[in-house]
């Protein structure tokens, strides 16, 4: 950038420095859940002390809060650790999806497919392709940072365009629409868990599935996807001006090898599919309910986690003979062992997230905290729409300073579940406008784990470029994703479209 720009974006380089600096402060989300932990074990026996209680608006009975420091308290967190990790809803689910995406991404079926899917695009529609490959490349879990972003500049250079516009516009896609997909992703699973464990604070009967938000996420795709295509080529790329710089394009097109591994890869996924269809599609098929054979709830909808996986882990074993990236079974259970111990950190994370919820459902303390908001928020008269912007910003802004998805959602669905529950809206919506804010601040906070390795990425097309560099770069691609992302929902809203399969806006 030149040095009028950059002093143009001094003022940002300032705020982020702020940014860094508080988020510097803050403890790993492990150490932050056990600083929960006891906060909450320590503010339940203030409130039982001062015999804090709410009337529970749906059934009239009174909820008081509980001491976790009484001896039958102590007791109960002693014995139930191993119950609370165990039963902790988004644990097994993520670990069994990324069972499947990781032998996947183990044999090189993602990678391979990621440049195909961008390769295959025509020169003009190259930039819509490279973010509509972004926020599909999230399916990946981490493999859409490590090889698609470098992807997006290596494309963009080698027909004669900006590469740093390519790693904008590939980042944008990736990380700032992380939540958006046309298919179901890990990440909805592990949401819907610590979503569903916030409603049972209120109705434990009530289920949200894997699907509480496809609906709206498949139409956030295109959204993102056009919006990302018109703030790359509209402002970004023309601010970057043309590159001048040198650089040796690596190899970017498939073997024949690939190629073929891809094609029985696909062959894999298809016969897969077609064993799925057999079980659902036929009136009375296995796959549905066993009583009125509907699709909606079923076995189907309970499965879907499983069925995720095995649409990775199928094509993923395909690939990997045909490409000789695996030779055997000893093979595949290589790529699976792979594939868990890549999640320790998440294991050890759910571990005291799985407590902190644990304890702040026996303490009482989220029920009367909902049930108290839903009340101060009904007496300010703010609801609908401006409820739903104002959650937004909240999970905006959280998001600057703790990157963890799930970390974030483990904290806020206790609280703001419930409270907007009690004031008439779905645990599916909620979840929804958290997505929003939580995708499209990923892009301009330093503290997000891949952020320096962007950087790194971009160092490669100009050595100047820093973190407020990067920052100046994606933040109109945060703006504008936050700006047609809230409209989107509050449309959504007005219309009252269901946002996924069985899931409503009210309840």
């Amino acid at each position: 950038m030149s040095p009028q720009k950059s002093q143009k974006f001094a003022w940002l380089g300032k705020v982020l420095t702020f940014i860094e600096y508080v988020g510097n402060k803050l403890p790993d989300p492990l150490t932050l859940f056990l600083l929960l932990s006891l906060m909450v074990i320590a503010v339940s026996a203030i409130a039982a002390a001062f015999n804090l209680s709410v009337l529970h608006p749906g059934n009239g009975e009174t909820i008081v809060a509980v001491s976790l420091l009484t001896p039958e308290g102590i007791r109960r967190i002693f014995t139930s650790a191993v119950k609370n990790f165990t039963e902790f809803p988004p644990l097994g689910a993520v670990l069994v999806a990324m069972l499947g995406v990781g032998v996947a991404e183990y044999t090189g079926l993602l990678a391979a497919l990621l440049r195909k899917v961008v390769l295959i695009a025509p020169s003009q529609f190259i930039c819509p392709v490279v973010v509509f490959a972004g926020i599909m490349a999230n399916l990946a879990a981490d493999a859409g940072y490590v090889v698609l972003v470098p992807l997006g500049a290596i494309i963009f250079l080698a027909f004669g365009r900006h590469p740093l516009a390519g790693l904008a516009a590939a980042f944008a896609g990736v990380s700032g629409g992380f939540s958006a997909n046309l298919l179901i992703s890990t990440l909805d699973p592990l949401l819907a868990g610590l979503t569903k464990s916030a409603v049972e604070l209120i109705n434990p009967n009530y289920q949200v599935n894997a699907t509480a938000n496809y609906y709206f996420m498949v139409v956030s795709t295109f959204l993102i996807t056009a919006i990302g295509w018109l703030v790359t080529e509209k402002i970004v790329e023309p601010r970057l001006g043309n590159y001048t710089g040198e650089v040796d394009l690596p190899r970017t097109q498939l073997s024949a090898l690939e190629n073929k591994a891809l094609r029985w890869a696909s062959y894999g996924l298809l016969a897969f599919i077609g064993c799925v269809l057999f079980l659902i599609l036929p009136p009375q098929g296995i796959l549905r309910h066993p009583e009125n054979f509907t699709i909606i709830p079923s076995p189907f909808l309970d499965s879907i986690v499983l069925i995720i996986s095995l649409a990775f882990l199928i094509p993923g074993i395909f690939y990997g003979k045909v490409a000789g990236t695996i030779h055997d079974d000893k093979d595949v259970a290589k790529a699976l062992s792979h594939s868990m111990s890549a999640m320790g950190y998440y294991i050890v994370l759910a571990f005291m997230a799985a407590q902190f919820i644990a304890y702040f459902n026996w303490s009482n303390l989220g029920a009367i905290l909902s049930i108290n908001g839903a009340k101060f928020l009904q007496s300010t008269g703010i609801t609908g729409a401006p409820l739903l912007l104002l959650f937004i910003l909240v999970s905006m802004i959280l998001n600057l300073f703790v990157g963890s998805a799930s970390a974030k959602w483990a904290i806020m669905a206790p609280v703001f579940v419930p409270m907007l529950m009690l004031m008439g809206y779905s645990p599916e919506l909620t979840q929804a406008a958290y997505r929003i804010g939580d995708s499209t601040t990923n892009i301009i906070t330093p503290l997000m784990p891949y952020f320096p390795l962007v950087v790194a990425f971009g160092q490669k097309y100009d050595k100047s470029l820093g973190i407020g560099t990067l920052i100046a770069m994606m933040l109109p691609y945060a703006i504008a994703f936050l700006l047609g992302w809230s409209m989107l929902l509050i449309i959504w809203f007005i219309f009252g479209l269901p946002l996924g399969p069985g899931a409503l806006m009210r309840i």
